[in-house]
């Protein structure tokens, strides 16, 4: 099943990709009495799993024929495909290709960092340039969005406690990021982290370390690169990040960036991106997420 989450009305709603265009669960939900108990937000739908989807699945058939309950995807104002997670955890260097062109040893184990909800955004929003940086680069990206509660899982376990996943951009503004040696303050300003323009279930997405990767700043290809160039996989992460902590429904896990971004470019070619400049994130099976870059 793929998912929307957006705004209306200073609401959050929740929508359903269709071939009839975007289902408007909240609507079809107060038309259909039956289906009073299906979940009408991305969290709870998250939350409920595989019962939240077959709900979800019967309603968009119920509701098939009435076109007025079916939205055009171009005409909504899109949020974060997963609006409000308690926690955002980024991988750093995982791909094998991209430490090579930062001259960079891959790590021993999985490298985090965080993110905070202040940098979600969605398909479609403009993301403001710092005032106070120069060196704002994409990282193209596969979310992993957490199903049930998560500690201690094994490896073999781990996806088995996915629901899905998503597309992200993990803005950064390189000159903040290595100013000193925590990242956050480059990775963590408003906006930073769209994520979308759907939510993926994770039935929908057989191997997760096997998807094409790509971005493209105004239209020219600059990252192209396949998940399984990653050094930890994503059960590898989860069980390795659960062993610390604990994940809830809703969290979400990017998974790190292939080679092609800016800071790996010759200093002679780095031109980082400026007003006016957009995004675009596609991966395998999971959309296209578009932003673009405004002072």
């Amino acid at each position: 099943m793929k998912t929307v989450s957006y705004r209306k009305d200073n609401q959050v709603l929740l929508g359903v990709k269709t071939d009839k265009g975007i289902l408007d669960v909240a609507a079809a939900v107060a038309k259909y009495s039956e289906f009073a108990s299906a979940p009408t937000s991305a969290m709870e739908l998250i939350d409920r799993g595989q019962e939240g989807n077959d709900l979800l699945a019967k309603l968009a058939v119920a509701a098939s024929g009435d076109d007025a309950l079916y939205l055009a995807e171009e005409s909504l104002d899109l949020e974060a495909c997963v609006p409000n997670p308690s926690k955002i955890i980024c991988v750093g260097l995982n791909y094998r290709k991209h430490a090579d062109e930062c001259n960079l040893p891959y790590p021993p184990s999985p490298l985090l960092f965080s993110k905070f909800n202040n940098t979600l955004s969605g398909n479609g929003d403009d993301v403001k340039l710092p005032e106070n940086s120069s060196q704002v680069d994409y990282e193209a990206e596969l979310a992993i969005v957490i199903g049930k509660t998560t500690k201690n899982v094994s490896k073999d376990e781990a996806l088995s406690y996915v629901y899905g996943y998503c597309n992200a951009d993990d803005l950064s503004a390189r000159d903040l990021q290595m100013k000193t040696s925590q990242w956050l303050l480059g990775k963590t300003l408003d906006g930073f982290a769209p994520l979308g323009p759907y939510l993926v279930s994770a039935d929908e997405v057989p191997n997760p370390n096997a998807l094409n990767i790509k971005a493209f700043v105004n239209g020219e290809e600059r990252q192209n690169s396949n998940t399984s160039d990653m050094i930890f996989y994503c059960d590898e992460i989860i069980s390795y990040i659960s062993e610390h902590f604990t994940l809830y429904p809703g969290d979400v896990i990017l998974t790190g960036t292939p080679e092609g971004v800016i800071h790996g470019y010759p200093k002679e070619k780095q031109v980082w991106l400026k007003d006016g400049d957009q995004v675009t994130i596609e991966i395998e099976g999971l959309g296209s997420l578009t932003n673009t870059l405004k002072k």
